[in-house]
């Protein structure tokens, strides 16, 4: 969590709408004969003034003097950031043998996401595959409401195979294999419409020659080993505290606090590769509420606190006008917890979500889910995000999922994609359990089983007319599932399931929060651009810091986009820095 953040600061930011829409109502309240016309003039003046102020998360840049200033280091590119971006951008400034420094706010690389997204790959094309690029960019315009900037966007569609050769010779040299993911669904679709699926799908498999210690390290680690034998290393415990700008507002440095005291560095360009603000309370108050009503789990980066983000502001960047998160409906908790940060964590003033554990991956099939009063809600044939976000406006922010002994059967039908297909592969090819697969859930409480439906609605703490509720809604979806149509949500009839044998499962769920993915706007070559839309110089931005690309969420049905565009778009701004895009 980032210092300083008290349960005050925590709550102005979610009470600045608030402010907002009370100053519009008095504009528009009657005003007596005494006080003429200033009563309106004078809304007007606060509205206004509210609407250019400051927001309370991005509050103002330290003054640092430069007394306070106990080294000053001078390098080509700053790198600021060594996660899934930051180390793919080391990796391609060493292969060019650039002069730059990588600084890092925590004490190791961050936490590797090991799919990643690459489009027209070799492995994708020798398959008798090939991604429809036209199709994809406006699919994901439609997504994102138009909200996104398609030249950018194309910048991954155009380069990531590129990405995805040089990361391949990497792994290669660590023992790695692609395994590459081209599964595209059986051609059932989802949802009642077209939903694309293009096959893009990468992560890498260690061989027989791999090392045991090899084995064991994740991408962004194989990365630093990668980078340490070309000479570099990374630059651990440096936290960024502000941007160094020159009068005509270049980007020149950065200042970091060490455990040695303030240190600047210099540098020629600098590249923001500090993630999102999901370990952010206030931001996410101000910034995306609705994520402090619906999720459960965090699963992301604790040094992901939006500060790259924030010294950029205060440099006079513009960042994406809507948010944007990469929200799973995997947040698994007992019964009676609610969604969003916990009441005890926020009185402690350290906001923090229910759960840190791992993510339940069944969370992500078409089972019946119903919320606290028993009620089906929204049609369970969805996105990753779909269900959170429905489940805010609901009680506690949370909702139930249930199947009965069928699992597997029904698991396998299903025909999960991307990682939500792990749940098959567990059941139906490794071979286990049930209680197997989720014995860590039923350990924890999290996972409730019974031999009666009674038992279930009991133990899930359904009682009196909601427990009538969840009964009745049993029966119903049974009855759908017997028809083979659902005129209730529209859910296609090979997603319908039945509750009829034992044992039965219920499980409570909200969010799992990975990140946010809305950050500075970007051009096509990863510069980043002030509130006028023109370049700032010297400042450069790829991974969950930058924006452009997504808006409102994620459309998980691009597997692995997310990391693939961190990646291209690192790479690709150091190699413009460098020059070696001819």
């Amino acid at each position: 969590m980032e210092k300083g953040i008290s349960r005050r600061n925590f709550l102005t930011g979610a009470l600045a709408t608030a402010g907002v829409a009370a100053v519009a109502m008095t504009g528009c309240s009657p005003q007596t004969a005494s006080e003429g016309g200033s009563s309106s003039a004078g809304a007007q003046g606060e509205t206004a003034s509210l609407l250019t102020q400051t927001p309370a998360w991005l509050g103002e840049a330290p003054e640092i003097g430069d007394d306070e200033i106990v080294e000053t280091k001078q390098t080509s590119l700053l790198i600021i950031g060594a996660g899934n971006a930051g180390m793919a951008a080391a990796a391609t400034a060493a292969d060019l043998g650039l002069d730059f420094i990588i600084a890092e706010k925590a004490g190791q690389v961050g936490k590797t996401r090991s799919w990643y997204g690459a489009v027209n790959i070799e492995e994708c094309l020798e398959g008798g595959q090939k991604v429809d690029t036209i199709k994809l960019n406006n699919v994901l315009r439609q997504a994102f409401c138009g909200m996104n900037d398609m030249r950018v966007v194309r910048v991954w569609i155009d380069e990531s195979a590129e990405m995805h050769a040089w990361m391949r010779s990497i792994m290669d040299q660590f023992g790695y294999d692609v395994n590459f993911d081209g599964d595209q669904g059986d051609g059932r679709g989802g949802v009642g419409i077209d939903m694309y699926v293009p096959p893009i799908q990468v992560n890498y498999v260690a061989r027989e020659d791999c090392s045991e210690e090899h084995a064991e390290m994740a991408r962004n680690e194989l990365l630093e080993e990668y980078i340490a034998g070309k000479g570099y290393e990374v630059t651990y415990n440096y936290d960024l505290a502000k941007l160094v700008t020159d009068e005509s507002g270049a980007v020149k440095g950065a200042i970091f606090s060490t455990g040695d005291g303030y240190v600047q560095i210099n540098a020629e360009n600098v590249l923001l590769t500090t993630g999102g603000y999901a370990a952010n309370p206030e931001m996410i108050a101000g910034i995306n509420p609705i994520l402090a009503k619906c999720i459960t789990l965090g699963v992301y980066w604790p040094a992901n606190t939006g500060m790259g983000i924030k010294a950029a502001m205060w440099a006079g960047a513009m960042k994406d006008p809507n948010a944007a998160a990469f929200v799973f409906d995997r947040g698994a908790v007992p019964p009676g917890t609610k969604g969003g940060y916990t009441q005890e964590s926020i009185e402690a003033g350290e906001p923090a979500f229910p759960s840190t554990g791992a993510q339940f991956n069944p969370g992500t099939q078409p089972f019946l889910k119903m919320n606290l009063h028993g009620e089906r809600f929204f049609n369970e044939s969805a996105n990753y995000d779909w269900a959170p976000y429905a489940a805010a406006s609901q009680p506690n922010g949370v909702y139930v999922e249930v199947w009965d002994a069928g699992f597997a059967e029904d698991v396998k039908r299903f025909h999960g994609l991307g990682c939500s297909s792990t749940t098959n592969v567990m059941i139906n090819q490794v071979g286990k359990s049930v209680d197997e697969y989720l014995k860590d859930w039923l350990d924890n409480g999290s996972l409730i089983k019974a031999d009666t439906l009674d038992e279930l609605a009991d133990k899930l703490g359904y009682q009196g007319e909601y427990k009538e509720n969840f009964l009745a809604t049993i029966e119903r979806y049974n009855e759908l599932y017997d028809a083979q149509e659902d005129p209730d949500f529209g859910k296609e009839p090979y997603l319908l399931s039945q509750m009829r044998n034992a044992p039965f499962y219920g499980v409570t769920l909200g969010g799992a929060l990975l990140d946010t993915s809305d950050g500075l706007r970007i051009n096509t070559d990863m510069q980043v651009l002030n509130t006028d839309a023109d370049v700032i110089p010297g400042l450069y931005a790829a991974g969950d810091c930058s924006g452009s690309v997504f808006a409102g969420g994620y459309y998980n049905l691009t597997h692995g986009m997310a990391v693939g565009r961190s990646i291209t778009f690192a790479r690709h701004a150091v190699r413009y820095i460098a020059g070696d895009l001819g």
